[in-house]
């Protein structure tokens, strides 16, 4: 792992306010390990978001979404405040910019992207789900920029 990923997760998890209020009250060794196990935990994100298939960020007006298959991982900031995603997107993870789609009703009726990689062979009707490559090239056509597009590193 790079040391610059891991200077901006430790200062991430210095920076809550939660580690700093331990910090301010003297507790600073529960504060440390509780700071490492969220280091720990983040990089774990992180090399789930270089290996899991339909891995991706997502960032709209309701805040920025790092989804790993099962598990998501947000916040109601935009991506420039989210160090976690922003680092899985400088690693290459999928990056779904939504803010410029203007027809919020097309975007709500979207399927989901499969949290496991399968595909439903039926991808319609409620709870429907598709691949990343499907999906992106469903919302590119609604007016969301693509960043690290998966698409261009599959043969033709």
């Amino acid at each position: 792992m790079q040391s610059g990923v891991l200077r901006v997760l430790r200062a991430t998890a210095a920076s809550w306010w939660r580690h700093r209020e331990l910090r301010r009250t003297g507790q600073t060794a529960l504060a440390r390990r509780l700071e490492r196990q969220t280091v720990l935990r983040d990089l774990g994100y992180l090399k789930q978001a270089a290996s899991l298939p339909n891995a991706h960020v997502i960032c709209g007006e309701g805040g920025t979404f790092l989804h790993l298959g099962w598990t998501t991982v947000s916040t109601f900031a935009p991506i420039e405040r989210f160090p976690l995603a922003a680092l899985a997107v400088a690693r290459g993870t999928p990056f779904i910019d939504i803010r410029p789609i203007s027809d919020v009703i097309a975007f709500a009726n979207l399927p989901r992207v499969a949290q496991d990689g399968s595909v439903d062979p039926e991808p319609w009707g409620p709870g429907r789900s598709v691949s990343l490559t499907t999906y992106i090239d469903t919302v590119e056509a609604l007016g969301a920029r693509i960043i690290n597009d998966p698409r261009s590193h599959q043969s033709a």
